[in-house]
């Protein structure tokens, strides 16, 4: 006789789940090639000068450590109040030497400042967004403490140039006091080149931003995009109650290391705010089944990646570097797992992360450094 406690899934449950794979698939940058032997990064004399040195010769502040110090006490303080509570230890990597915490107080009281999270998210994200129905947990959590946060709707299949000039014109209808710094713009995987782009290209935002920050941001592309088509991006508008549109279709080559690498090599940063990187670089276990075969393809070049990007190509030249996280590229900021739980028993299977802690965490870290550096 059957077992009375066994969870059974029926055929046509099983059927939708996995089709539903094969698109995750296509975001997870598996489609072509997944079996072929083809570099991933190709030979070409077309690129800019590079050189792999350690962060401190590229300008990169470290202060891990005191991100550390305020990322424990909002963890321990908060606990298990706040969903997929984790350790700090192993919420967080330890990558080569990590400097020692500052040894100061950490104040987990009310903003002073009342910065705003300015979320601008990755590729596809309007595509998905619905059928992922987020319930604002994070926003509703800042706005204890003084802080808000939002999301800017971007065209998640076009490239950053159009993207950035959505970035620009959301920014100046925002209703903000004339010259108040009080933005902190996070942009998530390709959200942070399209950032970096509005920053360059429209001064006339600057005056409102308090600081940039790049979340596991794909400063220096990926090498899956050259792996991968546009037209196979788009079938992203078949999801379930997809919204989003083909754009102007140039998405993916946005996310080419070359492209990414050569924007960088013409375009300066301004120098009206910080700037600042928190890096994904999950132990491999950490990984999720559905990333796993693009973990694999990337491991070709470097084991130490989210799925998505390696690890040093998130960081942004000359910026703080916040946090290694211990999180794959889509733990951290796509809750897949909170509200879908058959993905999460399957293929998003370590998709659990402390978004909340980690956003508030990450908000004060930059209100102290920014206190700082006025002084």
């Amino acid at each position: 006789m059957p077992n009375p406690d066994r969870q059974w899934v029926t055929r046509p449950a099983l059927r939708r789940g996995h089709a539903l794979f094969g698109t995750l698939v296509v975001v997870a940058g598996l489609l072509v090639g997944g079996c072929s032997s083809r570099p991933l990064i190709t030979y070409s004399a077309e690129t800019p000068p590079l050189a792999l040195v350690p962060a401190s010769q590229a300008g990169v502040q470290d202060k891990r450590g005191r991100f550390r110090e305020i990322f424990c006490a909002v963890l321990e303080t908060r606990g298990a109040s706040l969903p997929d509570y984790r350790p700090c230890d192993e919420a967080l990597t330890r990558v080569g030497a990590e400097p020692p915490g500052t040894g100061e107080r950490v104040d987990l009281g009310q903003s002073t400042r009342h910065l705003v999270a300015v979320f601008v998210p990755g590729i596809g994200w309007d595509c998905f967004s619905d059928w992922l129905a987020p319930d604002g947990s994070v926003a509703e959590h800042l706005r204890h403490f003084g802080y808000d946060q939002v999301t800017l709707q971007v065209d998640g299949l076009s490239s950053s140039a159009n993207n950035a000039r959505q970035i620009r014109d959301a920014i100046l209808q925002m209703d903000l006091p004339e010259d108040d710094a009080r933005l902190v713009l996070i942009g998530y995987s390709k959200g942070a080149p399209d950032i970096l782009e509005a920053v360059v290209s429209y001064p006339e935002i600057r005056a409102r931003v308090a600081a940039v920050v790049s979340t596991a941001g794909a400063i220096g592309g990926s090498a899956l995009a050259n792996d991968a088509t546009q037209s196979q991006l788009g079938l992203l508008r078949h999801w379930p109650g997809a919204q989003c549109s083909l754009g102007d279709e140039r998405g993916l080559d946005s996310l080419r290391p070359a492209t990414r690498k050569a924007w960088l090599a013409d375009n300066t940063l301004p120098d009206d705010f910080p700037y600042y990187s928190l890096v994904t670089f999950p132990q491999p276990e950490r990984i999720s089944a559905v990333l796993r075969l693009s973990y694999n393809k990337l491991a070709q070049l470097d084991a130490r990646n989210d799925g998505q990007l390696l690890f040093y190509d998130q960081v942004i030249p000359r910026s703080t570097l916040v946090a290694y996280v211990n999180a794959d590229h889509w733990a951290l900021a796509v809750p897949i797992g909170r509200t879908h739980a058959f993905l999460r028993s399957t293929f998003v299977n370590h998709n659990d992360f402390p978004r909340e802690a980690m956003l508030e965490a990450l908000l004060r870290f930059v209100e102290s450094d920014l206190a700082a550096r006025a002084k």
